[in-house]
Formats: C-alpha cells, sequence, structure tokens
C-alpha cells in the first residue's frame, strides 16, 4: 500500500482574472473528485491581489494520482486556461514530511480577519433566526398543521436550515460586517 501524495503548484495568476481563476479551479476539483482516490484539494493565496495561487491537491496514492494527470479531463481543463495561467512550481510529497519544514524565509502576509466575538455572531444569528424561524411556524401552523410534531418538525428543519446556510447568514454576515470585525 503506497502512502498519500500531495502535489503543491504554484501558479501566476493576472489579479483582475480572479473571478476565472475560481471557476476553472471548482471545474478542476469538479472533475478530479470522480476519480478513485481523490482526497482533496484546496488553494491560498499571500493577498487579495497576489498573483501567485498556491494549490494543493492529495490523492491516496502514486497510481490514483496518475491516473488524474494522465486523464483526458485533466488536460482539456489545463488547456482551457492556456494563456490566464502559468505555472511556476510543482512539487509532489508523501506524507507530511517536510510540509512543515522551518522556513528559510519568512514574509509578511495580510491575514484573514479575525473571528468576530462569540456574542456578536450570536446576536447576528439572532436577527435573521428569529423572523426566519417565526415566519416558518405561521406557514407551518396554516399548512401543516395536521401533521405529527415530529415529521411538521423535520420539514421545517429542512427548509430553514439551507435558508440560514446559504442565504440569510451570508446575507446578514454582509450587511453587518461593520459591527461584527469592529
Amino acid at each position: 500500500m503506497s502512502a498519500p501524495v500531495t502535489v503543491s503548484v504554484t501558479r501566476h495568476v493576472d489579479p483582475s482574472h480572479t473571478t476565472q481563476m475560481l471557476a476553472w479551479m471548482q471545474a478542476g476539483t469538479s472533475m478530479a473528485e470522480k476519480f478513485d482516490g481523490f482526497l482533496g484539494s484546496g488553494w491560498v493565496r499571500p493577498s487579495a491581489d497576489s498573483e501567485e495561487w498556491h494549490m494543493l491537491y492529495r490523492f491516496s496514492d502514486a497510481s490514483s494520482l496518475t491516473a488524474w494527470e494522465a486523464s483526458p479531463q485533466r488536460a482539456w481543463w489545463l488547456e482551457a486556461a492556456q494563456g490566464s495561467v502559468e505555472e511556476k512550481r510543482r512539487e509532489r510529497r508523501t506524507g507530511i514530511e517536510g510540509w512543515f519544514d522551518e522556513p528559510a524565509s519568512v514574509e509578511s502576509l495580510s491575514a484573514a480577519p479575525p473571528a468576530p466575538p462569540r456574542w456578536k455572531q450570536m446576536v447576528t444569528i439572532f436577527m435573521v433566526f428569529l423572523p426566519l424561524s417565526l415566519l416558518a411556524n405561521v406557514v407551518a401552523s396554516r399548512t401543516i398543521s395536521d401533521w405529527a410534531l415530529v415529521p411538521r418538525v423535520v420539514l421545517v428543519t429542512s427548509v430553514m436550515t439551507p435558508l440560514m446556510t446559504y442565504v440569510f447568514l451570508p446575507w446578514i454576515t454582509r450587511r453587518m460586517s461593520w459591527w461584527l470585525h469592529r
């Protein structure tokens, strides 16, 4: 059994192509996910306007990685970025050795802002959860009040959870960022 293999790729990208780059990376990840042995991928940039993008992807073994790297899907994906993305460096590592070595030099990177205090997060969530919960309960009481408690709660929760996660919490977080990160 061979060890998992992680590939680190540094790419140069024009900062004006950030949106296209994000879509391109998501397309590559979506294709790689369908290959046996794919364990995950990700990327980081030193700052929002950086031209350097550091990408990682990991497969369970060398043969799974080879299947992805030799695939027509990956060839098509790489060709789609010709002229927009330039590969600067590539490294392959097995295990975790070497990834956490002492750096030869330290650069100052702009870090993500710290998370807001928990009480501010709670207040922000409450500002969305209360009205949505009231609305959901009013609708449920008028449409499915004759249902047993458990199925009724499961339905309401199944509707509210994605709405909170993907719509309302991102919306309120953007609107309240001035207060959350003060």
